[in-house]
């Protein structure tokens, strides 16, 4: 297995919440500066290690799109598990506060991601989901949902590790709103090597002239002119 070393612990004041909220609630979507490119290149290499993946999927097999990914199987890389939880722990506060003003029925998201983990597994999914994406010339992927089954944490996370206009052109991260009883709204997120993008895994509440309402997204990413595009996706529910 690739070794992954960085100074990073992921510890309370690694993220600023506040403005990662507001900014998930305005538009359904928020960015952060989180690897260096030293760093990009090592979680690159991580690709290189098939006795840590559970799973391959050769997208253009199944009409997602054209490239490859694979998800990590437990114990996830020591990176990948810490980022994980700390992405929980920030993110348990508004996912609880969009369930409520969503009127969602209950339970409640709880407190550790620990405890969420045991709800996933104890509804049939117990399946890791963070993947590393791989992408070459004419590669992209299709609008779609993370969804794994009927638990869903419904923020999740993406990270580019290649560099914008050196390593490759086109590939740009999609984001597709749906809105009740009127036209969608596309929006192309701008990423930076190592910057990470928080969005709405499927609903998201919204204002409307009579109260909230509910706003459906899809993502994906537009086609790669040139070069290589690699990526790690953070979702936090896991799989059947």
């Amino acid at each position: 297995m690739a070794e992954f070393q960085d100074d990073r612990d992921f510890g309370p004041g690694s993220f600023d919440w506040p403005a990662i909220h507001s900014a998930l609630d305005r538009r359904g979507w928020a960015t952060v500066p989180l690897y260096d490119a030293d760093s990009c290149r090592r979680l690159r290499a991580l690709w290189q290690a098939p006795e840590t993946f559970r799973k391959e999927v050769v997208m253009e097999r199944h009409a997602f799109g054209q490239g490859r990914y694979r998800y990590w199987d437990y114990p996830l890389p020591d990176e990948i598990a810490a980022l994980r939880l700390a992405l929980y722990r920030g993110l348990q506060p508004l996912a609880e506060a969009w369930r409520c003003r969503l009127g969602l029925p209950g339970p409640a998201y709880p407190a550790t991601y620990a405890d969420y983990l045991a709800r996933c597994h104890g509804a049939g999914q117990n399946k890791p989901t963070p993947l590393i994406l791989d992408y070459e010339v004419d590669g992209y992927n299709c609008l779609h949902q993370d969804l794994y089954g009927a638990e869903i944490f419904p923020i999740q996370a993406t990270i580019l590790l290649s560099e914008p206009g050196v390593d490759f052109d086109g590939g740009e991260f999609v984001l597709v709103e749906q809105r009740p009883r009127a036209q969608s709204i596309p929006e192309v997120v701008p990423l930076g090597q190592g910057e990470m993008v928080f969005f709405a895994v499927n609903h998201r509440p919204a204002p409307g002239a009579r109260g909230e309402r509910r706003v459906t997204l899809r993502h994906g990413v537009s086609r790669v002119r040139r070069g290589h595009r690699m990526s790690i996706g953070i979702i936090l529910h896991d799989a059947k």
